[in-house]
C-alpha cells in the first residue's frame, strides 16, 4: 500500500487540507491523478488524526483493505492519544507498524512544527500551515505528493 501522511498537532489544517486535496468529507475512496501516471489512481481517503478519532492502527489497515485501493491518504498526530499511550500511539509508532506491514510510505507533510520523530525520505515541514490559507498550503503538498 503506498500511503501519503499529514502530520500535525490540534488545528493545524489536517483535515481541511485533506479535504481540499480530495474532496472527501470524512472517509471515501476517490481516483487521483498522479504527475507520473498515465491512469488516475485509486485512493482512500481519510480525514481526523487516527489518534484523535480513536483508530488502532490494526483497525485502520483493515478498513484500508476492505476499500481496495491503490494507496491512502490520511492524518496523524505527532503525538499518543492521552487516555490511550498504547492502542493509540504516537505518530512513529503507527508508521513504524506501517512500515513492517509492507506499506510504502511514499510522502509526509507535516503541517505546523511537529513531526512526532517520523523520517522519511519525502518529508516536508509547513510551518506556516495553521496561519496560511489552506489552498495554499493545499497546492503546496498537491505538489509534494507529485499528484495533478
Amino acid at each position: 500500500m503506498d500511503a501519503y501522511i499529514l502530520i500535525g498537532n490540534a488545528n493545524t489544517r489536517k483535515t481541511s487540507v485533506v479535504r481540499s486535496l480530495t474532496g472527501c468529507f470524512n472517509r471515501s475512496v476517490r481516483d487521483i491523478q498522479l504527475q507520473t501516471g498515465k491512469r488516475p489512481v485509486r485512493f482512500y481517503a481519510r480525514v481526523g488524526a487516527l489518534q484523535t478519532t480513536r483508530t488502532s492502527v490494526g483497525n485502520f489497515m483493515a478498513e484500508v483493505a476492505r476499500a481496495r485501493c491503490e494507496a491512502v491518504i490520511f492524518c496523524l498526530a505527532p503525538g499518543a492519544n492521552k487516555t490511550d499511550l498504547e492502542e493509540y500511539p504516537d505518530a512513529q509508532s503507527y508508521v513504524a507498524t506501517l512500515r513492517e506491514n509492507g506499506w510504502h510510505i511514499k510522502a509526509v507533510a507535516v503541517l505546523g512544527q511537529d513531526g512526532g520523530g517520523v523520517r522519511a525520505p519525502n518529508l516536508r515541514q509547513y510551518i506556516s500551515a495553521p496561519t496560511a490559507p489552506v489552498n495554499v498550503t493545499a497546492r503546496d503538498v498537491r505538489a509534494q505528493f507529485g499528484w495533478m
